[in-house]
């Protein structure tokens, strides 16, 4: 049989235990709660223009912002993400994303509240950047970038990041041809490789019928240069 001095102490123990667990859980509540909204779309959608308006609208409320590009893309400006109309905010340039918080240093890092990633396709480090930037140091990452390349495929790793978000935001543009809603991006080159940084010289957003229609157009003129080469290699071989 146990003694009372024992069980009273057990009590003691367990109760205190329950204290310090609660004390625990109660410093993580008040840790700041990060946040993760994600921008996507085909090309000249106004992804950049929605991330640059959120980050502003964060700016103008007391927040300290920044924002970062991919170091790939310098088709306006090195140390600016523009929108295609011309819109500026100056920005950190960068090939990764795990290198940003060495680059911008810590101290200034941890005064960070929003974080901006514009192009983020371009990023193959955005899934674990986003998981620790809101789930671990609080911050809001507001993400903007294509969903789809210019065969309708998963670009990068935007969408990997759409189970974390609290937010999603899918733009469209304008069929480039009928000026009906645009959901795709069709390539006007016979450039196969994913990447492919470009503007309207190369690009241009339209709707379904449109892609269906002309991206079956592309690939037949693509491939009849090599049938005409084939069928002359066939027509020389029988001719030896």
């Amino acid at each position: 049989m146990m003694s009372s001095s024992f069980v009273k102490s057990s009590v003691s123990l367990n109760l205190s235990s329950m204290s310090t667990d609660a004390a625990d859980q109660m410093g993580s509540a008040n840790q700041p709660s990060g946040e993760i909204h994600v921008i996507i779309g085909p090309m000249f959608a106004g992804k950049t223009t929605s991330l640059l308006r959120r980050v502003k609208l964060e700016s103008d409320s007391g927040r300290s912002v920044a924002m970062i590009k991919s170091s790939k893309d310098t088709r306006y400006a090195t140390d600016a993400v523009v929108t295609h109309d011309g819109v500026k905010f100056p920005c950190w340039s960068m090939p990764d994303l795990s290198s940003f918080k060495q680059k911008i240093g810590v101290d200034a890092y941890e005064k960070l509240d929003v974080i901006g990633i514009d192009e983020a396709q371009f990023f193959d480090d955005l899934y674990d950047f986003c998981c620790e930037a809101a789930d671990l140091d609080g911050k809001i990452v507001v993400v903007a970038g294509l969903d789809g390349d210019y065969l309708r495929r998963s670009f990068g790793s935007v969408l990997e990041v759409v189970p974390l978000a609290d937010t999603i935001t899918k733009l469209t543009a304008r069929c480039e041809l009928c000026r009906k809603r645009a959901f795709f991006t069709l390539r006007k080159t016979e450039e196969t490789k994913t990447e492919l940084i470009g503007g309207a010289d190369v690009y241009m957003p339209v709707c379904r019928q449109h892609y269906v229609n002309l991206h079956v157009e592309a690939v037949r003129s693509v491939l009849k240069p090599h049938n005409v080469q084939a069928n002359e290699s066939l027509d020389k071989a029988v001719v030896v």
